[in-house]
C-alpha cells in the first residue's frame, strides 16, 4: 500500500501556534508529498492568514462553526486527500525526522492506527517541563503516554496519533465528548478488529501553554471522564484508574496519622515525592524543575484523584447519565 499522508490539525484562537508548527513542518526532512489540513473550529482569531504565507507547504485551510477538537479532526479527515491521516494538537512542534520516523514505520510494519509520545523541548519553561514530567513519567501516570514496554495495544492520544482512512470511516471517528474522545475511539477500533502500536521514536514536542490553575481543570476533567468511558466499554475498567485517588486520599490519612504520633505513612509519602524530586531533576538536569515536579504530581492526583472519585459514584455507582451530570464535557 502506498502511504499518501494527511495533517490534521485542529486549531481554536491559536495563529501563533500554527505559526510555530508550520515553521516545524518546513524543516521537515521527508521527501514525499503530503497535505496540511488546517481546520479552523469557529475561532476569532483566525489562522488564514498564518497559513496564507507558507506557500511551499500544501496546506488547504478550512473554516467550520465551532464544534470541538473531535468534531473538527472528523471534518478535516473526511475532507482530506491522503489514505492515512496524522492528527497533531496546534501546540506541538515537530522534530526534523517526524514524518519520515512515522513513514518509515508504517512501511516496515503497516499498523491501522498508532501514537507517538510527547517531550519537552530544552527552550521550554520550567512549569511546561515539570507538568511534561507529571504526565508522562513512569512514576506517575505509569509511562502510558510513550512507555516502550507498553508499544502493542497502545492507546494513542489526539496530540500526536495517526488512523489509517479506513478505520477512520469504518469506526465514524471522535465522539463529542471532550477530553476522552481519543481513549473511546481508540476502543471502539479495538472491537472492530483494527490494530495499534506506538511508534516511541516519532515523538513531539508539546508546548501545553498552560497555568496551575489550567493544569488542575484540566486533570479534573480526566479523572471525570474515564468513569464515563467505562460505563460505555466495562471491559476497559482498571486498578491502576484508582491510583490518583488512593494516593490523595492516602495522603489526607498520613497527615491525620501523624499529628497522633504514627509517622510511617506520612514518610512513605514523603520517600515517593523525594523519589519523583530526584527523578525529575536527574531527566531535566535542573533542582528546580525537579521541585516543581513534585508540585505538579499532586495538583495532578489531586485534581484527578477526587474527580475519579465523584464520577464513579455518580456514573458508575448511582448509575446517572453522564449527559445531565457532566454537560460540559459534551459538544452538541
Amino acid at each position: 500500500m502506498l502511504i499518501k499522508l494527511s495533517i490534521i490539525i485542529p486549531v481554536y484562537n491559536r495563529p501563533q501556534e500554527v505559526q510555530e508548527l508550520l515553521e516545524s513542518f518546513k524543516k521537515q526532512n521527508y521527501a514525499q508529498p503530503y497535505e496540511i489540513v488546517i481546520v479552523e473550529d469557529g475561532s476569532t482569531k483566525s489562522s488564514e492568514k498564518v497559513c496564507k504565507a507558507f506557500k511551499d507547504l500544501n496546506i488547504t485551510y478550512l473554516f467550520k462553526d465551532n464544534s470541538g477538537p473531535g468534531a473538527s479532526r472528523n471534518y478535516g479527515m473526511q475532507r482530506a486527500l491522503g489514505n492515512y491521516f496524522i492528527i497533531l494538537d496546534s501546540d506541538c512542534v515537530l522534530p526534523e525526522n517526524y514524518l519520515k520516523l512515522v513513514s518509515d514505520s508504517l512501511n516496515r510494519e503497516f499498523i491501522d492506527f498508532f501514537g507517538g509520545p510527547d517531550a519537552a523541548h530544552k527552550d521550554f519553561t520550567s512549569l511546561q517541563k515539570s507538568i511534561n514530567y507529571a504526565m508522562t513519567s513512569l512514576f506517575t501516570t505509569g509511562g502510558i503516554r510513550g512507555r516502550k514496554e507498553g508499544k502493542s495495544k497502545f492507546e494513542p492520544r489526539s496530540f500526536n496519533m495517526g488512523i489509517s482512512k479506513e478505520a477512520f470511516e469504518a469506526s465514524g471517528g471522535f465522539g463529542k465528548i471532550h477530553p476522552g474522545e481519543d481513549p473511546d475511539l481508540s476502543i471502539r477500533l479495538w472491537g472492530l478488529g483494527f490494530d495499534s502500536k506506538l511508534i516511541p521514536e516519532a515523538f513531539v514536542y508539546h508546548k501545553r501553554r498552560i497555568s496551575w490553575s489550567k493544569f488542575y481543570i484540566q486533570v479534573k476533567k480526566f479523572g471525570t471522564v474515564r468513569p464515563v468511558l467505562t460505563s460505555w466499554h466495562p471491559q476497559t475498567a482498571k486498578l491502576t484508574y484508582w491510583f490518583p485517588t488512593c494516593f490523595t486520599l492516602g495522603l489526607i490519612l498520613a497527615f491525620i496519622l501523624a499529628m497522633f504520633e504514627v509517622y510511617l505513612p506520612v514518610l512513605f509519602v514523603l520517600g515517593y515525592l523525594i523519589l519523583i524530586a530526584l527523578d525529575s531533576t536527574l531527566k531535566n538536569k535542573s533542582l528546580s524543575i525537579g521541585l516543581l515536579s513534585v508540585w505538579a504530581v499532586l495538583v495532578q492526583f489531586v485534581g484527578y484523584g477526587f474527580a475519579f472519585l465523584e464520577s464513579k459514584i455518580k456514573i458508575g455507582l448511582l448509575k446517572k447519565d453522564p449527559l445531565k451530570e457532566y454537560p460540559h464535557l459534551f459538544f452538541k
